[in-house]
């Protein structure tokens, strides 16, 4: 069995590592491969806060120099900082994460361990597409996606009052909520360009707070948990 979770870089890295977050994580996760030595894990870590603010100074010091920024360079910086986080957590997964931070989702060795790390890969998208490849790839059925929210709303809760969660919705319904265009730092509950592509294969993705380990622990163990499915 194959579990993909895309692990937001807002849960890992929201102004600093959060060290006692991915402690517990790696906690859990390890209990999971005790329990079923069946059980196989990937793993893909967004870029987070180091993502965003460097991504913040490239374009304020192009202002400052009246030079003209681009989104592929920003792309860039963002997936510096999504590796940078993956290789943490594959040193902290030690001896179960038998092999290389995968960098290229299109070009992965078979699993030679029972935890595979992934990071951002090229300028258009973010890592949740690499999640969507990654289970392509393995032949899973679903994407765990974690992030700093805990169900997808109608719309951003923090600007329309009237915004209400969201416990299932289709591909359709969606894609249409978050559009087509990426824009590096774009804060969606899941990337337009991955949801699409899920959307293409009959990919289902579950949307959860990522803090909350033990709504995680449900997911993984099959019991009722809080979030949204999109399907």
């Amino acid at each position: 069995m194959i579990t993909v979770i895309s692990l937001g870089g807002s849960i890992v890295a929201p102004d600093k590592v959060d060290e006692d977050f991915l402690k517990n994580f790696v906690l859990l996760i390890k209990e999971f491969l005790q329990k079923d030595e069946k059980q196989r894990f990937i793993l893909i870590i967004g870029g987070g806060s180091p993502a965003r603010d460097w991504q913040k100074a490239y374009r304020n010091i192009c202002a400052m120099t009246s030079a003209q920024s681009s989104d592929e360079q920003a792309d860039w910086i963002g997936i510096m900082a999504t590796r940078l986080n993956a290789r943490l957590v594959k040193a902290a997964m030690g001896e179960w994460c038998a092999q290389e931070v995968v960098t290229d989702p299109t070009r992965v060795e078979p699993l030679i361990g029972r935890v595979l790390v992934a990071s951002g890969w090229k300028p258009g998208f973010s890592t949740d597409y690499d999640a969507v490849l990654l289970a392509e790839r393995f032949n899973a059925d679903c994407v765990i996606n974690l992030s700093n929210i805990a169900k997808v709303y109608t719309d951003d809760p923090k600007k329309n009052p009237d915004a209400v969660p969201i416990d299932t919705i289709t591909w359709h319904d969606f894609c249409k909520l978050v559009g087509d265009e990426w824009v590096p730092g774009k804060n969606a509950p899941f990337d337009p360009v991955a949801s699409r592509h899920a959307w293409k294969i009959g990919l289902k993705v579950i949307c959860a707070a990522g803090k909350d380990l033990d709504n995680l622990r449900n997911i993984l163990s099959g019991g009722h948990f809080t979030g949204t499915i999109i399907s």
